[in-house]
Order: structure tokens, then C-alpha cells, then sequence
């Protein structure tokens, strides 16, 4: 296979959830724990930096794999999902796993893994495993998938752990109360390992306390008065700094200078290629996406938008199934233009559900049937002085840039 039909093979492999809902969720640690067995344990050959959280995980690890990069390690990233490639999963030092790898690691492993009947998630996290111990990395940063307890990279014993926030996303599948989901995050908390808290949530601190203290793992609040600036906009990345300066001062292994901190956060783009952040794509008219796709996201997202000068806000939105989508459409003044568009994928909301809501609530919308053509028809419509935002979803950031 070459590398495209060796990715679309992987694709082919997403749990059947992915399509046909919750009813078909069903996960535990065991395949994972298997294929890391086959390929002699790969995770345990280098130190490891482990991220959860319901928003601000991904800034939050790329950051961390930014600063540490900037020290002279060689360090691997894994996040997901990808925005454009496959490949922006899996990186050393910012630059994404070869084609080559891909492909030759599939092509060798392939018939362990039908017969192991191992999902996308799990593949891809023993490939990223696999990679960064071939390229003989320093440390690696993992960011979690889904939750934490039962997420295929919850096999790692990392020398710190880092929990940004808890929020009500993937209720189907994580519970439906802050406290289910904070347990599930708090799944990630290893005995004797320090974890770091970014964001103080007062009704849901003592789960992570109490799972800390069961397993003597030390655990920190980040410090909210550390001032440093980072390339990532919106102001509520100052959360997510914290908690990974906080992190960051619990490395014992490598010495992290002041200097390497400030330049890693000031060079996050530069150094690891991250997208989708409140990034702007044109000043004139000032168009900027992001990938927050929870109600919680949205709250930061809209605080950002309200200090930005506009003449009229337009919005290209798309959701999937099962989020909040009427929630987060009730956060933005009813003055702005919203242009909805259908996702090409099957767990896409229904776009008649949004013209409902349209309906119902008097919004000024037009509708599509794809991503593209909301964004050219919100762009041909936008004067210089408007401000265009794309988002919702993953999906829809990714058609665009």
C-alpha cells in the first residue's frame, strides 16, 4: 500500500461507536497493553509527559513539547485528532512522522493487528509509541484522546501529569456530571507521580485530590499570576500557561531554563506546527478559526471575540451529533450573520436541526451543504472592517485551511 491507502486503511479500522453511537462504545486497556507487548514496550524507552483535559490539552502539550524543544531535547508530540494530515499526529521536534514510517509499520504489524481486531486509536498510539523510540527521543509529550482511565495512551508511567480543565463534553461516553468526567480525567493520575491542575474548578478539585492522595501522588494548582506571554491567541490561553509552566518546574530530569520557557512559549507555531487556535487567517477582513467545539470553549472563544473592534460578526458554524449546539448558538449576540454548514462526515448534526433552531430563535442565517460554500459565500459578504469566525467543530476548521 502506499501512504494514502495505508492512512485510509487505518480510518477503516475507527470503532463502529464512530458511526453508530454510544451503544457500541466499548473500551478498556487490554489491546493496547497487547500491541505494546508485541513491539517490546517502545513507551518505556524514553520519558513521558501525559496532558488530559476537556479544553486546552493540545495548546497545553504543544506548548510543553515547544519549551522542551527549546532546551536542545529531541522531543516527540502526540495529539490528536489531526486537522489537514494524518501525520500532524505523531512529530519529533515539530516535524511530523516520515510517509515511510507510516507505511512500513502497518505493512510489518498489519496481520497482528486484524488478528488483535485493534481500532484506529489504538494503532495509531502504539505507531507514535514505536516512532519516537526509533528516533530515540528525550521525552515525548501524549495527550490524551478520549477521557483518560480507559484512553489507549493511559499505559504510559510519565514523570508528570497534567490536567487543564473538566467540562460537559462526550457525556455519552465519559458521564453526564463533572464529577463523572472528572473521574475519568483523574484516570491519569499514576501513584507517585506529581500532577499539576491548570484551572481551579471548586466543585470538582477534591476528585483529583482524593485520587492523588490514594495513590501518594503529589498534586499542584498552577500558579494564576505567572505572567508569560505566548504566539497562541486568545486570553484564555493564560490558563493553560500556567499549568504548563507549573508542569514544566516539576521536570527533574532535564533543566528547563527561564529563558527556554519564555522563547518556547513565544515560538509555539514555529516550533510545533500547531493550527486551529484562534488563528487568524486575514487581517482585512479579519477572518480567525478555532477548534473548541463545547460549550465551555465557546465561553472563552466569544470573550475573545467581544475584545475585538468589528463592524458585524459573521459566523460559518458546523457541529456533530450530541453536542450543545443550541447552548453554544445562545452565547453570540443575535446580531450577528450566521452562515450553517453540513459536515461531510456521518456523525454530522442535521442541518434541518439548525434551521429549526434558526427558526425558532429569528437568527439571520443562510445554510449549505458544505463548509466551503458557507466560508466563500461569508467571505464574498464580509467588509474590510467585519470579522469572520470559523468553528463548531474540527471538521469545519480543517476544510478551511
Amino acid at each position: 500500500m502506499n501512504y494514502l491507502e495505508t492512512v485510509n486503511w487505518l480510518f477503516d479500522q475507527l470503532p463502529v461507536y464512530q458511526i453508530d453511537g454510544v451503544f457500541k462504545y466499548k473500551v478498556d486497556l487490554e489491546k493496547i497493553t497487547k500491541v505494546c507487548n508485541h513491539l517490546n514496550n517502545p513507551q518505556n524507552s524514553y520519558r513521558t509527559v501525559h496532558v488530559a483535559g476537556t479544553n486546552g490539552k493540545g495548546s497545553s502539550s504543544h506548548m510543553i513539547a515547544s519549551v522542551l524543544q527549546e532546551t536542545g531535547l529531541k522531543v516527540g508530540l502526540y495529539t490528536s485528532p489531526h486537522l489537514i494530515d494524518f501525520r500532524e499526529r505523531i512529530k519529533t521536534n515539530g516535524f511530523p512522522v516520515d510517509k515511510k514510517f507510516v507505511i512500513d509499520f502497518v505493512d510489518q504489524h498489519k496481520s497482528f493487528f486484524l488478528k488483535s481486531k485493534l481500532s484506529f486509536f489504538e494503532m495509531t498510539v502504539a505507531m507514535a509509541f514505536e516512532f519516537f523510540s526509533k528516533s530515540k527521543v528525550d521525552i515525548a509529550v501524549i495527550e490524551t484522546g478520549l477521557g483518560g482511565r480507559l484512553d489507549a495512551t493511559n499505559i504510559i508511567n510519565p514523570i508528570v501529569s497534567l490536567i487543564t480543565n473538566v467540562g460537559l463534553d462526550h457525556k455519552e461516553f465519559l458521564g453526564d456530571t463533572l464529577i463523572k468526567i472528572a473521574g475519568e480525567k483523574a484516570g491519569i493520575i499514576k501513584k507517585n507521580v506529581p500532577v499539576v491542575i491548570s484551572e481551579f474548578q471548586e466543585n470538582i478539585y477534591s476528585v483529583f485530590e482524593q485520587k492523588a492522595t490514594n495513590l501518594n501522588a503529589d498534586i499542584y494548582l498552577a500558579d494564576s499570576k505567572i505572567h508569560f506571554k505566548s504566539d497562541l491567541k486568545g486570553s484564555f490561553q493564560n490558563k493553560n500557561i500556567a499549568g504548563v509552566v507549573k508542569t514544566l518546574s516539576l521536570i527533574k530530569d532535564f533543566h528547563i531554563p527561564k529563558s527556554s520557557i519564555k522563547n518556547g512559549l513565544l515560538n509555539v507555531i514555529k516550533n510545533t506546527g500547531l493550527m486551529g487556535r484562534f488563528q487568524v487567517i486575514s487581517k482585512e477582513p479579519h477572518v480567525v478559526c478555532d477548534v473548541g467545539h463545547n460549550v465551555e470553549a465557546f465561553r472563552e472563544i466569544i470573550n475573545q471575540i467581544s475584545s475585538i473592534k468589528y463592524n458585524k460578526l459573521r459566523l460559518v458554524l458546523g457541529f456533530v451529533k450530541g453536542k450543545d449546539y443550541d447552548k453554544i448558538l445562545d452565547l453570540f449576540p443575535k446580531s450577528a450573520e450566521f452562515y450553517f454548514c453540513s459536515l461531510n462526515i456521518s456523525r454530522g448534526l442535521d442541518i434541518k436541526e439548525l434551521k429549526n433552531y434558526s427558526k425558532a430563535n429569528k437568527l439571520n442565517s443562510t445554510f449549505y451543504n458544505n463548509v466551503k460554500d458557507a466560508y466563500k459565500c461569508a467571505l464574498f459578504n464580509c467588509n474590510k472592517n467585519d470579522l469572520l469566525f470559523i468553528g463548531g467543530s474540527n471538521f469545519v476548521v480543517a476544510e478551511i485551511l
